[in-house]
Formats: C-alpha cells, structure tokens, sequence
C-alpha cells in the first residue's frame, strides 16, 4: 500500500502572530516556520503504517514556496521515503491545492492519502474533504485511530458526541485528529540520510491546474486586546453584569 501523506509550511505554533503595517496580511519575514502539526501527526501515522508492514511506501507532499523543501526534508527525516514539491509563489486556496493534490494522486495512484484536519494558519478545514470528493473516494475526517485491513480501513472519528466508528473501501482520503497519536522527533542520523532522499518538483502548469485564487483578502487586523477582569462579591451581582453589561443572559 502507498501513502501519500500532506504537509503544510505554517508559522510556527510557538510564534505570536503579527499583522503587516499595511493590514495586507501575516508577516513571515524572519518568521520561524515549521511543519504544520496535524500534518506531523498524518506523517507519524503513514510511518507506523510502513513499520507494522501494513504499507510499503510513504510520499510527503507539498504545495508551496522554494522554502517548503525544508518542511519535506522534515517529514523525510520522520520516515518518509520521498517528497514531491508543487512549487509556486502564488496564493493557494484549498479548492486549488485539493485540484493541485488530485492530480498528484493520478499520477502516484496511491492507496491512502491523509491529510491533518486543519492548517494553524488558515484554520479552513476544507482541504481534505474537497480532495476526496474530486477524486470520488471516501474519506474519513477527524481520525482518532485507523486500523487498515486489506481493501477496507476501519476510521474512528471524534464529534460532538465522542466517538463514531466507519467503515471505508479504499482508496481513501483520512484527515488527522489530535488524538490519533504523537509524532516522533527525528533523529540526527534520520536528519543526515533526509538529505540524501529524493525530492521531486512539479509546477501547477505541469500539472494543468489553474491555481488563481478565487477569494481576495481585502484586510487583515488583529483582534481587540482583551478587557482586565473585574471581581464580584455575590452571585447577584455577577448575574446583573452578565444580564447588563455583557448581555449574555
């Protein structure tokens, strides 16, 4: 079974976001950046996979600036096998990575694809369900544990009410919760032999996609800073401010 596994080059999850002066965006510039962590969590998983025998190939994919190497350089130091790269400086929308991703998967043919849940940085959660309905195959979201079994795959999913356990025939799209499990620090031998593992670069063009971006950022502002608390000394007075000033009852 072949896995191909989505990783993302987000903003650090450690970094305070700032806000450009002229409201146009987040600013990256000298900027940590690292793997996005639900992607980190589908790459763990895609390697337990190949370790318990239950895959023989793991592909990290990216979408993505020059820069994104070093995200798939990450992911090969992880475990996996291989990287392929779409390289552009344009705006990628999840309805243009999904149609970018799609025509990967043609390409590699695949029996799994999995995806993290969200990305930290756009926070959309589209990504892996539009790839899955372009390719017509089943997908099973917010993935807390899979247990592969030949042509099918078992998915227990976490929602609302806590667990929902499906059945999917593969091929299958899978997008990771946290909960699935915890992924591994790589290795200072793993990081070595990353560098010498192959990374494939493909452009939108090559793949006859058209990536232009079908919503515009018109501005971006940071939220208003918090109010200070304020003490109460009864219970009848902290429910006439919540009654009066912050109107929530």
């Amino acid at each position: 079974m072949k896995v191909l596994v989505a990783v993302k080059r987000v903003i650090d999850a450690n970094v305070k976001v700032r806000v450009k002066a002229d409201g146009t965006g987040v600013e990256t510039t000298n900027v940590k950046m690292s793997m996005n962590p639900f992607d980190e969590i589908g790459i763990e998983e895609a390697i337990r996979l190949k370790e318990a025998g239950k895959a023989t190939e793991v592909i990290a994919l990216s979408a993505g600036v020059q820069q994104c190497q070093e995200t798939l350089r990450t992911a090969l130091a992880m475990g996996a096998d291989r990287g392929i790269l779409i390289q552009t400086d344009a705006e990628l929308q999840p309805l243009a990575v999904a149609k970018l991703f799609k025509a990967v998967v043609e390409k590699e043919q695949p029996q799994l694809v999995i995806l993290g849940k969200q990305a930290i940085d756009d926070d959309c959660n589209q990504t892996g369900q539009m790839l899955s309905t372009l390719l017509g195959w089943a997908q099973g979201t917010f993935a807390s544990k899979l247990e592969p079994n030949g042509d099918s795959l078992t998915v227990t999913r976490e929602v609302d009410g806590g667990l929902e356990t499906v059945a999917l025939k593969m091929p299958a799209v899978i997008t990771t919760d946290l909960r699935l499990n915890e992924p591994r620090y790589a290795s200072l031998p793993n990081i070595m032999k990353a560098k010498k593992k192959p990374i494939e670069t493909l452009t939108p063009d090559e793949l006859g996609v058209d990536v232009s971006p079908r919503l515009k950022t018109l501005k971006v502002v940071e939220p208003p800073p918090r109010k200070s608390g304020v003490r109460v000394s009864s219970v009848a007075e902290l429910v006439d401010k919540l009654r009066n000033e912050a109107k929530v009852i």
